[in-house]
């Protein structure tokens, strides 16, 4: 990937974690079944942040698992003949609880339904919310998510790199340009 602009530095990444916090809390009215979780692998550093942020705001810290969607890709056969997977935790009985799913970025929506079959095969959640970092656009299927840190238009020749320090020992959102685009 070619860069072509920083668009979120660590402090702005905080920032909107921080909003989000605020806004979940507000639409949920407090966090009473309230259950994050955050699909890997980004997706689970912003969930644990944003609900350290509610624990912030509200005095007590939501649950936090980890989804991974591996198996529930609908593009399974195009990854590799071995597709990497990552853990699944999730320890609580879903049904009946506010599940914020929570992803780095939000593009065609494809994630966002491997994740809602995922977890609808572990219980039945009262809503599902969403919240993503970064919506870039180009929706394939009809999802939106509920919380947003930045709107960020893009062509399809570009790509977003979200960078957390738990994984890329550094924190930014990068604008790129596909390599041979």
């Amino acid at each position: 990937m070619k860069v072509k602009a920083t668009i979120m530095d660590a402090t702005a990444i905080e920032r909107a974690l921080t909003r989000i916090a605020h806004e979940v809390v507000e639409k949920n009215k407090g966090t009473e079944n309230l259950y994050i979780v955050g699909i890997q692998r980004r997706g689970v550093p912003l969930a644990n942040r944003i609900a350290d942020h509610i624990e912030g705001i509200e005095g007590v810290r939501p649950e936090v698992g980890i989804l991974d969607i591996t198996f529930y890709r609908d593009d399974l056969s195009l990854l590799s003949a071995s597709p990497q997977v990552n853990a699944t935790e999730i320890y609580t009985n879903l049904n009946d609880k506010i599940v914020l799913l929570v992803d780095d970025v939000i593009y065609t929506g494809r994630t966002v339904r491997a994740a809602i079959d995922a977890l609808f095969d572990m219980g039945r959640p009262a809503c599902v919310q969403l919240a993503a970092l970064i919506d870039r656009g180009h929706r394939e299927l009809p999802f939106r998510p509920d919380f947003v840190g930045k709107n960020v238009p893009t062509s399809r020749s570009e790509q977003i790199e979200v960078c957390v320090q738990e994984f890329d020992g550094d924190e930014q959102v990068i604008l790129g340009e596909k390599v041979g685009q």
